[in-house]
């Protein structure tokens, strides 16, 4: 893994957003996995910033996941979130961003459905993900397994108290949703974590230090060939070794 310190939340989406876009840039056809919440949003602020030096026509764009029940014109699915963020102010065309749709008729065809289409793209180049405080990644919640595609997943307690902010009220959060599975995330060809706060911190510490276990699902990304992690002070305070914590100079692996 390779471990880049942030100063702060500004410092961690500006740095993710240049090596996305030097990504972009090196490959114009790439196939971005992208993730929505609170996280990853200065980090589309700071690569819209970057747009007009970055070949955007070609690129296509997988989200992680959606919730079940939430049509994409409502503003809370990730839909919404997506085109707002990051879609409209890039001038992506429809035929470049994909979404499972979180309103569909028959959600386990819809997860079906969406895990091939990913699969017929050739499969993701660049996956960009967020940490729950419980180790989800995507909607992956702890117990999922490794192996799991495409699915549908009941949420936790936590992770809708978590979301709940996003909502009028804490009654209004799915609590289901249609998310990528963790065999599909690690077939990404590089993988590149968000992380700031201290609400963070020991989810952090436990991906680099923590055992390898279904019940804390991100600690599957030490298996990985290929990962980058982005991360500010508050949530590197836990970690002890600082061989993980460089400014992106040199690679650590384990």
């Amino acid at each position: 893994m390779e471990v880049i310190a942030a100063k702060d939340y500004q410092d961690m989406s500006e740095k993710a957003a240049s090596l996305i876009a030097e990504e972009i840039n090196k490959q114009p056809a790439i196939v971005l996995g992208l993730a929505t919440g609170g996280t990853p949003e200065g980090t589309y602020q700071a690569l819209i910033r970057e747009a007009g030096s970055v070949p955007l026509s070609r690129l296509q764009t997988f989200n992680l996941d959606e919730y079940a029940g939430l049509p994409p014109e409502h503003p809370n699915s990730y839909h919404f979130y997506m085109k707002e963020k990051l879609f409209l102010p890039l001038q992506l065309g429809a035929n470049q961003t994909h979404l499972p749709r979180g309103d569909a008729d028959d959600l386990q065809k819809e997860a079906g459905r969406y895990e091939n289409h990913i699969q017929e793209s050739g499969g993701i180049d660049l996956q960009l993900l967020g940490i729950g405080e419980n180790g989800h990644i995507g909607f992956n919640e702890p117990g999922s397994s490794f192996d799991s595609r495409t699915h549908i997943v009941e949420l936790k307690p936590s992770t809708r108290e978590a979301n709940a902010r996003f909502f009028d009220e804490k009654e209004e959060v799915p609590h289901h949703a249609v998310t990528m599975g963790i065999q599909t995330i690690m077939e990404s060809r590089r993988i590149m974590l968000l992380a700031s706060g201290t609400r963070k911190q020991e989810a952090v510490t436990n991906l680099l230090e923590g055992k390898i276990s279904e019940d804390f699902p991100a600690s599957v990304l030490q298996k990985h060939p290929y990962v980058t992690i982005i991360a500010d002070e508050a949530a590197l305070s836990g970690v002890s070794f600082n061989k993980w914590v460089s400014e992106g100079r040199e690679r650590e692996t384990r």
